[in-house]
């Protein structure tokens, strides 16, 4: 399984590479092309475990005028 994140930066917001960190610190590597980030599961993933990886990326972000979008697949597609 892995989950995309895509970011949406405001120039009000925080700089992206004090995202790039945050984001880091909680598992997801950079990417390019479509997704901003990736995040790979050790196993397969539920749905809660995508909820709970949902509200980690919203914890980290808080306050720094960022909107993210989120899409976990299965990596064999």
């Amino acid at each position: 399984m892995i989950t995309y994140l895509t970011v949406f930066f405001s120039t009000d917001g925080a700089p992206p590479s004090e995202v790039v960190d945050r984001l880091y610190n909680i598992g997801f590597k950079p990417t390019s092309g479509n997704y901003d980030f990736t995040y790979e599961w050790d196993s397969k993933a539920t749905l809660d475990d995508a909820l709970h990886l949902g509200d980690q990326v919203h914890n980290a972000l808080e306050g720094m005028g960022i909107l993210f979008k989120m899409e976990t697949r299965d990596s064999d597609f």
